[in-house]
């Protein structure tokens, strides 16, 4: 189990992304090297979100299942593991007791 602690060099918005009435919170990095990156919990819910780029979100503290556009299993991730989301799709998330702590990379 291999989990991100920190990011080096990055330059972090002050301002936070709120999605489904403070369900997700997240903050945007941008890395050195011009790559972009969310950080940010997940409290206990059933959440849908659409990707534009593709996605791989990566476990750092607590757990979750998603089910993918498309299929009906249900897979489940924790910390150290990370779930890989096509570009132009969507996915479900469900977060159960613990909140679901993230790291997402684009592209």
């Amino acid at each position: 189990m291999n989990i991100t602690a920190t990011l080096e060099n990055t330059v972090v918005t002050t301002q936070a992304n709120v999605y489904f009435d403070g369900k997700c919170v997240s903050y945007s990095l941008l890395l050195s090297d011009g790559a972009i990156k969310t950080v940010g919990v997940i409290l206990p819910s059933l959440l849908t979100f659409k990707t534009g780029a593709p996605e791989a979100v990566e476990g750092v503290a607590g757990c979750c299942r998603v089910r993918l556009a498309g299929s009906d299993e249900w897979k489940a991730f924790a910390a150290g593991e990370t779930f890989h989301v096509p570009g132009n799709s969507s996915f479900d998330i469900e977060v159960a007791g613990e909140p679901y702590h993230y790291i997402c990379h684009f592209g």
